[in-house]
């Protein structure tokens, strides 16, 4: 679910496993994104760091698109058509846009042209993709879908041929959902999905790590990596299987509670880049952790000493996230908090509480491990 460019403006290892670290910052690898080289070009120049712990690893670059949202690169088609995509487990339809949009909020993207793969198939039956932020509207159609080491055969997925206004400012082209066949429109089975029914990996489970640095985040698709976490991991099961939705208990802030009074539910999800409540309760919380009101605008301190934690009870236990979590700096605008309110009676936990715990989604188990992230 892309909340990203909405909240923002104002703001493992196994047999079988593929393994998607981010970066950010202009590379040599971003400049053949760009210019849609970059998938050949990792197939002809393997990089594979987890070589020590397995044999069939597979890897994909990302980037952090300032703060909306993360991605990497994956190819359609035969030969592959590299695209930047958003793995986002609050949706789970993969679209990108195509030579079909010649709308301006297309331009600038890179485009699917099913005329230059000989193994695309037409589907016909129409998509309509709606976010908290925008959307697209266009046609299904099939074919080779790679990612990282992977090639996930005859995948459905989504061609673009309208993008609300809002998309053009994202760096990434489209959009790799990861949440349940359920929230997909019929027939439209999952990237993952395919990925376990094709016996591409060996464990039916992934887990995302997300780094606070330029580089090192990582996606891990059949496996975790100790590495990039502390034990114990805490596993939740799904309150829904449509949404990776778990139980809260409460959220407090120094023993008071602040939030899910008497118990809430919530989403965890890659695609959305803050913490997202009801109003109340975001009210609650940003002024329990010193916020003040500037022209409209909430800022806090910078000064981590003298900010409280926001801890959050899941499953009887402790999650608490500290200032330097849950707090965003801007070179211009000053410190923020991580925290933005909704009217849905809803939460949903994104990147600045999955970069504070490394998160395991379960599909074999429908649950979610959370561990400390190191």
């Amino acid at each position: 679910m892309i909340w990203a460019f909405a909240a923002c403006v104002m703001v493992a290892l196994s047999e079988c496993l593929v393994r998607v670290p981010l970066t950010r910052g202009k590379t040599a690898r971003q400049v053949l994104e760009d210019l849609g080289l970059w998938e050949e070009y990792q197939q002809n120049n393997t990089y594979d760091p987890m070589s020590r712990f397995n044999d069939s690893v597979g890897t994909v670059p990302m980037t952090k698109d300032s703060e909306l949202a993360y991605y990497g690169v994956i190819s359609i088609g035969t030969p592959p058509q590299s695209f930047k995509v958003i793995f986002d487990t609050g949706s789970a339809t993969l679209w990108v846009p195509s030579v079909l949009c010649d709308g301006f909020t297309c331009d600038g993207h890179n485009k699917f042209n099913p005329d230059l793969s000989s193994t695309f198939r037409p589907n016909g039956q129409a998509v309509s993709i709606i976010y908290s932020n925008g959307g697209m509207y266009g046609i299904f159609g099939y074919d080779t879908v790679r990612v990282g080491g992977f090639t996930v055969r005859n995948q459905i997925f989504g061609m673009s041929k309208v993008e609300t206004p809002s998309m053009q400012y994202f760096v990434s082209d489209g959009v790799l959902g990861l949440a349940f066949p359920g929230v997909a429109q019929p027939g439209a089975t999952p990237v993952f999905d395919n990925m376990m029914s094709q016996g591409l990996v060996s464990m039916h489970l992934f887990s995302v790590y997300l780094s606070s640095n330029l580089e090192g985040s990582v996606i891990i698709f059949g496996g975790t990596d100790p590495e990039h976490y502390h034990e114990p991991i805490t596993w939740i099961p799904l309150s829904s299987q449509l949404y990776w939705q778990i139980p809260i208990d409460s959220i407090t802030i120094n023993g008071k509670a602040v939030g899910c009074i008497g118990g809430c539910q919530a989403m965890v999800d890659t695609g959305t880049s803050l913490i997202i409540g009801p109003m109340w309760s975001v009210r609650q919380i940003i002024f329990g952790i010193g916020a003040r009101g500037v022209e409209g605008d909430f800022v806090i301190s910078c000064d981590f000493d003298v900010m409280p934690n926001v801890t959050f009870h899941i499953q009887g236990q402790e999650f608490p996230l500290p200032p330097s979590a849950y707090t965003i700096q801007f070179p211009t605008y000053g410190c923020r908090p991580g925290f933005a309110p909704t009217y849905e009676n809803m939460w949903i936990l994104g990147d600045v509480f999955i970069r504070h715990y490394y998160t395991i989604f379960s599909r074999s188990e429908n649950r979610l491990g959370l561990a400390k992230a190191k």
